[in-house]
């Protein structure tokens, strides 16, 4: 059976990525306390249920120091993957702020003693990093600050699409403009590039658009960068490989993040398509991008 498990931070779209799941085919469950995860996993199988997806956060803080040893061993009976949703503290406390929600550790009291007294919204947010954040290198990380919940939900499709075969390389355009995204874990800065931004025909244009192609593919700075990126990502992927990692997220940021960033994210995923596993994301581009991107053929 495969199963998805969907954690992280409060606020930062578990209930979006699990509805995407659910419209999926998958049987779904919110805030399962971790310690029944393993009969649910088993009585679904034995039920000739292929696809589970379980939503787990700080509301379980008792049992989430379980999670680790648990996840290793589902994994040698199930496909087992986790995707962990993360924001920064300023979008969080603007979502809470907006939906007038309580956090799940606000409010806290002092006999709680996996929590203790947390009397503001960013303690709360605070101790839950803290809580989760052992969980964050089982799986894939996506950072949804600046995300709207459409593209979302199109990327946990693209996450369940990718086969388990491997590492899987995630190339990830942005803008610095919006922020670094949290989930990189290299970032590549190519603003010393030749902008198409300032040539009034490409600026409406983005990275997979033919006229910008021509532009950046036309400077030898744009190669010479390219292919630097490429060979440390050729040297160093065998090492991930036998690190066990699943999720590898190389995160490209120019400054708006629409010409240049996305350009060479579809490039090296091309050229590496290959070699490994590779998946293409673009989280400040045009949403029509997010929705279609893959690696060019």
């Amino acid at each position: 059976m495969r199963i998805i498990l969907i954690t992280g931070i409060s606020g930062s779209g578990k209930s979006v990525a699990l509805n995407a799941l659910e419209d999926a085919g998958y049987y779904c469950v919110d805030n399962l306390p971790p310690r029944f995860l393993p009969q649910l996993a088993t009585y679904l199988a034995d039920a000739g249920q292929e696809r589970l997806a379980v939503a787990i956060d700080a509301r379980s803080s008792a049992s989430l120091d379980e999670m680790p040893a648990m996840i290793r061993d589902l994994s040698g009976r199930h496909d087992v993957r986790v995707l962990f949703l993360n924001a920064s503290t300023q979008s969080l406390i603007q979502r809470f702020s907006e939906t007038r929600r309580r956090h799940p550790l606000s409010g806290s009291t002092a006999h709680d003693a996996d929590v203790g007294l947390l009397t503001t919204l960013e303690e709360a947010i605070n101790r839950e990093r803290e809580l989760v954040a052992g969980l964050a290198e089982f799986g894939h990380q996506i950072d949804t600050s600046n995300l709207r919940a459409s593209v979302l939900r199109a990327w946990v499709r693209r996450f369940i699409e990718q086969e388990r075969n491997g590492l899987a390389l995630m190339f990830e355009s942005f803008g610095f403009k919006r922020g670094v995204p949290l989930d990189a874990d290299f970032v590549f800065d190519v603003r010393t590039l030749p902008n198409p931004y300032y040539d009034h025909e490409l600026r409406p244009l983005t990275g997979r658009d033919q006229p910008v192609i021509d532009f950046l593919d036309a400077q030898p700075v744009v190669h010479e960068m390219t292919g630097d990126i490429q060979a440390f990502l050729v040297k160093w992927l065998p090492h991930f490989r036998d690190d066990n990692r699943s999720y590898l997220t190389v995160a490209i940021g120019c400054t708006g993040g629409q010409h240049r960033s996305v350009f060479i994210a579809e490039t090296l995923a091309a050229r590496l398509a290959d070699q490994v596993n590779v998946i293409v994301r673009h989280r400040d581009a045009p949403l029509d991008i997010n929705e279609t991107s893959k690696p060019p053929t």
